[in-house]
């Protein structure tokens, strides 16, 4: 395929401008990192990345989907460098950017396909809402060992959780807007034996994160739970039958959470409780 003759050439030319400096190189990758990221998510996702490369030397592959009715992709590599404590050589992580005009952004799994990191997991970080039922989605999901997603960019909620349970069986599947959550629900977990009888929840922050704690509940205590919210940017005060909960104090950013997220695998059957219980609740 000529687009990844060119990414090879890219980076073939890119290592050997790093070898003049002299420095020890180590080429490493824990995995595929696919970001599908549409043009309004660019800047976003790349300030992640560069506080994840060190967590997570891997191969990151950014598919962009533009408009347009040219069929064609745009592609260009980078290599990040950065020292690792205890190893005495500069770690290289190759950045890969592919942008998919017209009818191209259907079909990415042709495109990354060749691209992937033999015999090494493939994570795929999807930005914004996903397009459900489409070509894009279904071609991702099938070359993806996990999908990691963050509900609070979605506008459909809480419907797009029904459209996301549909995925459950055919990918891993985590959330950051549910991780993010951890710390609350730990203090909430707390509160056993009293909170077994709770019948509100009323929570501070996104909407995503507070019904994935609602649905959290009602699927460990297997009870209806009325969620009352307060819109903030993020999750700053819960309170359980009108008891305010402790809070956990500082959270993570968004790079320690996708970190989090990129050292798990398999299934999450609790998230996928959550999930079901907001797009079903009890009752």
């Amino acid at each position: 395929m000529g687009v990844v003759s060119d990414i090879e050439r890219q980076l073939g030319r890119l290592r050997a401008r790093e070898a003049v400096d002299g420095m020890p190189e180590l080429r490493t990758s824990t995995m595929t990192h696919i970001v599908w990221c549409p043009p309004e998510w660019r800047a976003r996702a790349r300030a992640t990345l560069a506080g994840l490369l060190e967590r997570h030397p891997a191969r990151t592959i950014f598919l962009i989907p533009c408009p347009g009715t040219e069929a064609r992709i745009d592609a260009r590599a980078e290599l990040k460098d950065f020292q690792l404590q205890g190893v005495s050589r500069e770690v290289l992580s190759e950045v890969i950017e592919l942008r998919l005009r017209g009818s191209t952004a259907r079909h990415p799994g042709s495109v990354v396909l060749p691209l992937l990191v033999s015999d090494l997991p493939v994570f795929c970080r999807w930005r914004g809402e996903p397009r459900w039922g489409s070509e894009e989605l279904a071609e991702v999901v099938g070359i993806t060992d996990r999908l990691v997603v963050d509900s609070s960019e979605w506008r459909h909620i809480p419907a797009a959780y029904t459209r996301l349970g549909e995925l459950f069986g055919r990918v891993a599947v985590s959330d950051i807007a549910f991780s993010r959550t951890l710390p609350w629900r730990r203090r909430l977990a707390e509160l056993w034996p009293g909170i077994g009888t709770v019948d509100k929840l009323r929570v501070e922050g996104p909407r995503a994160d507070a019904e994935l704690v609602a649905g959290w509940l009602r699927s460990r205590l297997r009870r209806d739970i009325t969620l009352t919210r307060r819109n903030a940017a993020a999750v700053t005060a819960m309170w359980v039958d009108g008891e305010p909960v402790a809070s956990p104090g500082e959270l993570l950013n968004a790079s320690e959470l996708l970190s989090a997220e990129l050292d798990q695998f398999g299934r999450d059957p609790v998230y996928e409780a959550a999930v079901r219980a907001v797009a079903l609740p009890a009752g």
